[in-house]
């Protein structure tokens, strides 16, 4: 008997990531231009690097506040003051192990083994995987592409709700599709929420990554001080900081004593050195913001304009996010088509069947890097789109 057959079901069927797969692959490679996954080419920058070592320096290695630290929680509320006009106290704030680990954590607060949730898909799988391993189901409604654009349907939305239904997951900006919510969208999805007593957990990660020159619109636009939604967020691309995994939960105080317990016995919290660094983010960050959102606007616009110019790739420029959400002609299996493109051109990028129904034809590339590098993949990938 195999010694899998004694693990859990639930863990049994966590799947194998699609995009993971592509990376393990042709990691390593010579000549390799990695747009598989969602993560600039800067390093962290060196003010936030200082801050957590000077953490370091100043023993700040023992346990501490499973929330946060006072000082982050306050600079997140600077945060959404300055950014999103939002009134938040600190006490609506929880620091996380990653954006991930604030996804996991929404997720196991807010359904039992049974439930389901909704998520509009294609979407980031991560969110998939997260709900079944806690015993809940994952429900997709697609969106609709059309002409090269992403759009919602409301009443497929509504469709897909049942006794069974506890929350709405909807990312806006999306990964992949760059489809962005308008404030309309949003009061839509809210009050479907409203009618049908459900929680939103919502992913604006890529907020301020809004190509129309403001951030994108945001459920705290629209909702009331009672509505039931938890936002999840991250440090990871906003400050070029993936590698660090801290992120944080912004949540009604009424539920923090949840949050705190379901923290405690998972990660006992995110090291005090490292909360050090997200404030220096936080609070000193804004002007590096910019110069990533700068390098994406450019090169998205070059990767974009390269490729449609094959006249054999259907998509527009996304309105938000990091990445462009490519059909190309004559695909009909991404997975085969990603791996042969990194053996063929060196470029990498993400199957879109990694992303659930609807993706299943697309390739996914992040366009967070250096123009230049951006020039060279577009030039690539054009070459071997005109030579199928």
């Amino acid at each position: 008997m195999s010694i899998l057959n004694s693990l859990s079901a639930r863990s049994l069927a966590a799947p194998e990531s699609g995009i993971v797969e592509v990376v393990n692959y042709a990691r390593g490679r010579d000549n390799l231009l990695p747009l598989w996954v969602g993560e600039g080419d800067l390093p962290s920058p060196d003010f936030i690097n200082q801050a957590a070592i000077d953490g370091l320096n100043n023993g700040e290695t023992f346990y501490t506040w499973q929330r946060g630290i006072p000082e982050l929680r306050q600079a997140l509320s600077r945060y959404y003051e300055r950014h999103f006009a939002a009134s938040l106290p600190p006490e609506h704030f929880y620091a996380t192990g990653s954006g991930m680990q604030a996804i996991v954590l929404a997720v196991q607060a807010l359904t039992s083994p049974g439930d389901e949730m909704v998520y509009l898909s294609p979407t980031w799988p991560n969110i998939v995987a997260a709900i079944g391993v806690a015993g809940a189901k994952a429900v997709p409604v697609g969106i609709d592409f059309r002409d090269g654009r992403w759009d919602l349907d409301i009443d497929r939305l509504e469709s897909a709700i049942n006794g069974k239904t506890k929350a709405l997951f909807i990312n806006t900006p999306s990964n992949p599709t760059g489809w962005t919510a308008t404030r309309d969208n949003l009061r839509d999805v809210l009050a479907l929420a409203r009618k049908h007593d459900l929680w939103i957990v919502a992913d604006e990660i890529y907020a301020l990554y809004h190509y129309a020159g403001s951030r994108a619109p945001s459920f705290l636009d629209v909702m009331e001080p009672d509505d039931k939604i938890v936002f999840a967020n991250s440090f990871s691309k906003n400050w070029s900081m993936t590698g660090w995994r801290v992120g944080w939960l912004v949540a009604p105080p009424a539920i923090g004593q949840v949050i705190e317990n379901l923290i405690q016995y998972s990660t006992s919290g995110v090291a005090q050195f490292m909360q050090r660094g997200a404030v220096a983010a936080l609070d000193h960050g804004d002007g590096f913001i910019r110069e990533n959102y700068d390098r994406a606007l450019t090169s998205r616009d070059i990767l974009c304009d390269a490729l449609i110019a094959t006249n054999r790739v259907e998509t527009l420029k996304p309105d938000g996010a990091l990445y462009a959400f490519l059909k190309i002609d004559g695909v009909r299996d991404s997975r085969a088509t990603a791996l042969d493109i990194v053996d063929k051109t060196g470029v990498g990028l993400a199957p879109g069947t990694a992303f659930g129904p609807g993706g299943e034809l697309f390739l996914r590339a992040c366009f967070l890097r250096n123009p230049r590098q951006i020039e060279d993949a577009a030039d690539r990938l054009a070459s071997y789109i005109l030579g199928r």
